[in-house]
């Protein structure tokens, strides 16, 4: 599993395309010739890069899942709303669909946030609101997720 870290201020020009910064494109060397799939979050106004490993991981969980019943189709029909195969091309530069600029509301700076796996694609503006919305929250949000006594999943 691929694990980034960082987060990037950057410029996306006119047509949606946005340079990778050169640190972060060095973290993604590995996923460069695969491609990437871009697709809406679901909890905020952001996109998510995959990289193409990363999203296979995430199809084959969703495979799973029983088609019989509607909560499992609408979920997978929103989950995969808007998805995209995409590339960095050969001078760095990463393209963003139209409606999935639309959806995010990204203008020309933008700001690129790891999350573990995956890439959250911000609007700079609205990552910043998210920050600053979250920053009180995050004394009890980290001690609810993080200060269980270890279980199952090897956290402590």
């Amino acid at each position: 599993m691929n694990s980034f870290i960082g987060t990037y201020e950057c410029k996306a020009d006119a047509k949606g395309r946005l340079m990778i910064p050169a640190v972060l494109k060095k973290q993604l060397s590995s996923a460069l010739q695969d491609g990437f799939v871009l697709k809406r979050a679901v909890f905020q106004p952001c996109l998510e890069l995959y990289p193409m490993s990363e999203w296979n991981k995430m199809m084959e969980k969703i495979n799973k899942l029983n088609r019989f019943k509607k909560k499992n189709n609408d979920f997978i029909r929103r989950f995969t709303a808007g998805v995209k195969i995409v590339e960095v091309d050969s001078a760095g530069r990463l393209l963003i669909p139209k409606d999935l600029i639309g959806f995010s509301g990204i203008t020309k700076a933008v700001v690129l946030a790891s999350a573990v796996n995956i890439l959250e694609i911000w609007d700079k503006d609205k990552y910043e609101q998210a920050i600053d919305d979250a920053a009180s929250d995050f004394a009890d949000l980290a001690e609810e997720v993080m200060g269980q006594e270890e279980d199952d999943n090897g956290l402590s």
